[in-house]
């Protein structure tokens, strides 16, 4: 390749929670919503405070709601779609939308929700979890004796527990990502939060910093609308194409190399706010127009950015998830993406990501081998697995030196493609670790991922949570790049 050959391998750093939106790297930014904890994707449970029973789909959707489930699981479990902050779509296991019956009883059978699968959630004044839901016939859902439910409660209520109309609801899981803070604020309210936090968040002086830091590249989430800017679908927010090529001078300014990262794609490749899924479903690769839009964005960043000398390479996707995103799908897409890309630029390199949860690392390398320029994306946390809970500090470290070497040797073939661990960081499980034991941490990622051809990337630049943040972990003599 003739792509810049001195810049590898790279030393890089991801500037996460930039333009694609992630709620725990900076919590802040939903401050502002009201009923921030109902936001798309809040997965609820309703028990009838009366009978002590659960609102369940039969049948996990398809047939008619019912309150007479002991316990809650999957089918007592509803995910919210948000219309604004008081009305929401119920979705059910199935996938199916929560709809109103003309003889007031309720079902789970709409592919799509309209205005008979939208409902309104009033609180408890003493507790934000008691509720009652209103349906579109103005009346409330009650549980009644034999089991049933239905919507034919008109009264007022002192919330009491003989009231069949109340329910204690539990919160099981919510979602803070890109989806979420448009749609949570509206797009009015968040097109000035969100362009500020753009201009605000990562500045110039934040480049300088990482190319005086001894970094050389930084990789760069960005979500599919970004190529509908500046008026991508509702509810996304325009301006985030701007930032980046405000990211692209900067780069060129203090000499560091770009990685265009596709974090978040059509229909979410994976189940997790960081792929702006609106509500933990993972539908990309399920159908053929939304592999060949993905691709219509790999053309779009290339077409922009290939003539420009920072950029460095760009993915074609992240962290697809297996088994929901098929290795076939996902090789067609990325045969297709490589192709978009090589119209633009026959330097530009070409990153490839793993899928998380398969259990062959090696699978991308025949299809990666025969494209030149090719890179395999690869991540590695001691993070995110039960076993690293238990883990001494010693045993991270072997783990690192032993398992994430052979893992990576496995992937970095003679011949092969290069390869990249494009997303690690120096924090554990351990307890209570002193100074010493997180810089031994990160000497010995560095070290082992250190090998890969192509480089490395920390997860992230900046970050609530000190030890993701590398700016806090350099500034902090955590960290140090300068030998």
């Amino acid at each position: 390749m003739a792509a810049s050959p001195r810049r590898l391998p790279v030393r890089a750093v991801n500037l996460g929670g930039w333009l694609v939106t992630e709620g725990w790297i900076q919590p802040s930014l939903f401050e502002g919503i009201p009923n921030k904890d109902l936001l798309d994707g809040t997965q609820l449970q309703f028990r009838s405070v009366k009978l002590n029973k659960y609102v369940a789909a039969e049948n996990g959707g398809g047939a008619v709601l019912v309150a007479n489930r002991p316990q809650a699981s999957g089918w007592e479990t509803f995910k919210l779609w948000r219309v604004n902050e008081t009305a929401f779509n119920f979705k059910v296991f199935g996938n199916q939308f929560v709809g109103l019956q003309s003889d007031g009883s309720l079902v789970a059978t709409a592919a799509v929700p309209r205005r008979p699968e939208t409902f309104r959630l009033v609180r408890s004044p003493g507790d934000k979890y008691m509720m009652r839901i209103m349906a579109p016939n103005g009346r409330f859902l009650q549980a009644n004796e034999d089991g049933s439910l239905t919507a034919n409660y008109d009264q007022s209520t002192s919330w009491g527990d003989d009231d069949p109309s109340v329910f204690a609801v539990k919160r099981v899981a919510g979602l803070e990502g890109e989806y979420q803070i448009c749609n949570g604020y509206g797009t009015a309210k968040a097109t000035p939060i969100l362009r500020n936090h753009w201009s605000t968040y990562i500045v110039e002086d934040d480049f300088r910093f990482i190319s005086e830091s001894g970094l050389t590249a930084v990789r760069i989430p960005v979500g599919w609308w970004i190529a509908n800017d500046p008026r991508p679908p509702v509810p996304y927010v325009g301006g985030s194409l701007e930032t980046l090529d405000n990211a692209f001078k900067w780069a060129e300014k203090y000499n560091l190399g770009v990685i265009i990262d596709l974090h978040a794609a059509p229909g979410s490749q994976s189940p997790f706010e960081h792929s702006s899924s609106r509500d933990g479903s993972q539908d990309w690769g399920t159908t053929d127009p939304n592999i060949t839009e993905t691709v219509q964005v790999i053309d779009f960043l290339a077409s922009r950015y290939t003539k420009n000398p920072s950029l460095l390479a760009i993915e074609l996707m992240n962290e697809p998830v297996a088994p929901g995103v098929s290795l076939e799908s996902l090789k067609t897409y990325y045969r297709d993406g490589y192709n978009a890309i090589r119209k633009h630029s026959s330097e530009a390199y070409v990153i490839m990501s793993n899928r998380l949860s398969s259990p062959d690392s090696t699978e991308l390398l025949e299809l990666a081998g025969g494209l030149p320029g090719s890179v395999i994306d690869v991540h590695y946390y001691v993070l995110f697995n039960d076993k690293f809970d238990r883990f001494t500090v010693q045993q991270n470290i072997d783990y690192i030196k032993t398992d994430y070497a052979r893992a990576l040797s496995d992937v970095t073939k003679q011949n092969g493609p290069l390869t990249f661990v494009g997303e690690w960081v120096a924090e554990w499980q351990v307890r209570n670790a002193t100074k010493e034991e997180f810089q031994i941490l990160a000497k010995a990622q560095m070290d082992v991922y250190g090998k890969a051809t192509f480089g490395w990337a920390y997860w992230s630049f900046k970050n609530v949570n000190e030890h993701w943040s590398m700016e806090w972990m350099i500034k902090n003599g955590y960290i140090s790049l300068k030998s």
